[in-house]
């Protein structure tokens, strides 16, 4: 008997999140991370300067804290020392004119806020969240639900029963609609278009992308419900807490160990992991990976012939927009011209608006630097002052629509490598061009920066190797890319070409974000 009933390979969220579970479950398990450290894209520490915690990559916590992961495991890890911070202002949004709209948790507030934008936008924004209530328990279960499963299928027959075959169409077809349509159609006022058009770009969509007005309502819904939290401390205290859970359960954590293929039996199925030092890591139950499609097929399965098929499907999957981060240490919290409201403002996007956001990311998409990145400002220290020293703040910057591979500059400013890579050079000139466009917005916002840190997306690959060209969403998000087609075609649920062999984490279905969605879906499948 071997030591392990499963090796999980790769310790981002859907790793421990599957990990965790599967422990409590009683099952022997083993965690390899080939970094220094868990939690692929959760990662905290003092980059800036000293007492300054930045959570470098991801920080929002919003899908985590309305996930069925956290609703199996939550309290398992706040007994460990796991907590939130909230803002009852999670998000707004802030125009090159100094004109701002904001969003809270109070449904009043709201509804009152858009009214004043244009007559018979907040009663539209109170028919679309009463409506998306209504549809929640089907659409949350069918997005977060296992696709191949007959709980899918009842779940789907019984809707059809409920609302008619005809009606259901319509209502996927809604579904399906780009969020430029539905916001344009939707309200009248260009201050909703701005303040929810940055919020599909966290889904790895555009305003132009089917199915992104879904997005953009589920965003809305969940927002409003459950604010933008972060973690107490920062994303490091989760990650403990998952390090002590697991621990817990008897469950072991391996850092510094590269998986570099899975082994198989006489029968095909897998049965091993080899390290690259030449360690086999047994198991008697499987090998769970949360990787690309890339990492799988074309490393850890590279001499598997049942993955033939699977390794020419991977020459047609594709992977989004890049990533990039500009983290600041200032010497006080940051005095927004348009009024202190905006400081307690968890997530602010900073964006001329609808046309801003869209034309921003056609040229990213086409390789350019865009001449007005959409800028989503983070806020820790409005929520958690024990992120900086007394009196000092933290910004968390995400710029969600870096080029993977570069072939210019949209506004012809700045010198663009002939290969295509990028450089520190272009690195902190794009980072220059950002902060110009927050120091707009910000009293004498150079005169109170201490120091800025910037990573491309070639710097955020270097980090965690699942971030292919600092692609955060494990793959282009698009329709024919997502759902039941993610990461393949010919993808079932989470298992693979390989008996014993399944795949997790943004790659797969329910997609990116920090829900733990797959980890969890596979962790109760395993049961």
């Amino acid at each position: 008997m071997a030591a392990y009933d499963y090796a999980l390979v790769g310790a981002g969220m859907n790793g421990l999140v599957a990990a965790s579970m599967l422990a409590k479950q009683g099952r022997r398990v083993v965690v390899i991370e080939r970094n220094d450290r868990i939690g692929g894209c959760l990662r905290s520490e003092e980059i800036t300067a000293p007492g300054f915690v930045h959570d470098v990559m991801a920080t929002t916590l919003v899908l985590f804290l309305t996930s069925p992961a956290y609703g199996a495991i939550g309290a398992d890890l706040e007994a460990r020392g796991f907590a939130l911070a909230q803002s009852e202002l999670p998000t707004g949004v802030l125009r090159p004119d100094g004109s701002h709209l904001l969003f809270s948790r109070d449904r009043a507030r709201n509804v009152a806020a858009f009214e004043a934008c244009a007559n018979g936008d907040g009663e539209a924004f109170a028919r679309e969240m009463t409506q998306m209530g209504a549809d929640a328990p089907f659409l949350f279960a069918l997005l977060g639900g296992r696709l191949w499963s007959r709980d899918t299928a009842l779940l789907i027959a019984r809707e059809a029963w409920k609302r008619g075959p005809r009606a259901l169409a319509a209502w996927v077809g809604e579904a399906l609609r780009p969020s430029r349509h539905y916001l344009e159609s939707t309200y009248a006022s260009p201050a909703l278009h701005a303040l929810w058009a940055p919020w599909g770009l966290h889904c790895g969509l555009n305003p132009e992308s089917a199915y992104s007005a879904a997005m953009v309502k589920v965003i809305a819904f969940a927002v409003e419900a459950a604010g933008c939290p972060i973690a107490v401390g920062g994303a490091g205290r989760l990650l403990a807490a998952f390090e002590k859970l697991i621990a817990d359960h008897g469950g072991v954590i391996r850092c510094g160990a590269d998986a570099e293929r899975i082994e198989t039996d006489r029968a095909g199925r897998a049965h091993a992991v080899r390290l690259s030092s030449g360690e086999r890591i047994e198991v008697d139950s499987g090998v769970i990976c949360s990787t690309t499609p890339h990492q799988l097929y074309g490393r850890l399965l590279r001499d598997e012939g049942k993955a033939e098929a699977a390794r020419q499907e991977l020459k047609q999957f594709r992977y989004g927009k890049g990533d990039m981060q500009i983290h600041y240490a200032l010497d006080s919290p940051p005095k927004w011209r348009g009024g202190a409201e905006l400081g307690k403002v968890a997530l602010l996007h900073v964006t001329p608006g609808l046309d801003g956001v869209s034309r921003a990311a056609n040229e990213c998409e086409r390789g350019l630097l865009p001449a007005e990145p959409t800028i989503c400002v983070g806020q820790p220290t409005a929520l958690d002052p024990t992120r900086a020293p007394p009196g000092k703040a933290i910004l968390w910057l995400q710029l969600p629509e870096a080029p993977r591979h570069l072939k210019g500059d949209a506004k012809g400013e700045i010198a663009t490598p002939a290969d295509g890579a990028w450089t520190a050079q272009v690195r902190e000139a794009f980072a220059d061009r950002v902060e110009a466009l927050l120091a707009r917005h910000i009293k004498d916002f150079p005169r109170h920066v201490i120091a800025r840190k910037a990573y491309s997306p070639t710097d955020l690959e270097a980090m965690n190797v699942n971030l292919v060209g600092g692609d955060p969403y494990g793959g282009y998000c698009g329709l024919d890319q997502f759902f039941l087609w993610r990461p393949f075609a010919g993808s079932k649920n989470h298992a693979t070409s390989t008996p014993g062999v399944y795949l997790i984490g943004a790659s797969t279905h329910p997609g990116p974000g920090l829900g733990g969605g797959s980890g969890f879906l596979l962790a109760n499948a395993l049961k």
